[in-house]
């Protein structure tokens, strides 16, 4: 007769527990895995700035997802970025090959983003009261203008 080895029913019963165990938990990691989305919106600010913050916020809460950067010294970014100085406020945002310059309104980020104007980016020179990021006590009128590579600015929208 043939020897057979019997396996322990203890052993067997232990080896299948642990591989049932393995492959829920093996199952569950990757239905729970989230997709790695990055961000539709990069922003660069000074750590210190409040208003900067509060515009982030203003691009989350119309949809937008934000990565930030702190930095200092915005200057060099402006300048790579080839934001003309007149046109300069307190934060750079990057989207969809387009720079963002300041408090720009999100309804007008989108808009730009369905229309894909042949343009280096959007600007709100300055810090107005009432453009996003700046609320305060008054709403002062302000132009969102269009600037390309060759320093053409252009109003885009008025508010």
């Amino acid at each position: 007769m043939k020897n057979i080895k019997v396996i322990n029913n203890s052993y067997l019963k232990i080896t299948i527990w642990a591989m049932t165990g393995i492959v829920i938990l093996m199952g569950g990691l990757l239905i729970n895995q989230k997709k790695s989305v990055a961000a539709d919106l990069v922003v660069y600010k000074s750590p210190s700035c409040g208003c900067c913050g509060d515009w982030v916020n203003h691009m989350e809460k119309n949809g937008f997802t934000t990565e930030v950067h702190n930095n200092p010294d915005m200057s060099p970014i402006k300048e790579k970025m080839g934001v003309p100085s007149n046109l300069q406020s307190c934060h750079t945002a990057v989207i969809g090959g387009y720079v963002i310059e300041g408090h720009v309104p999100a309804d007008v980020i989108a808009r730009l983003l369905k229309e894909k104007p042949n343009i280096k980016g959007l600007a709100v020179p300055g810090m107005p009261m009432g453009s996003p990021g700046m609320d305060g006590p008054r709403k002062d009128p302000y132009d969102v203008v269009t600037f390309d590579q060759n320093g053409k600015i252009s109003v885009y929208t008025s508010r």
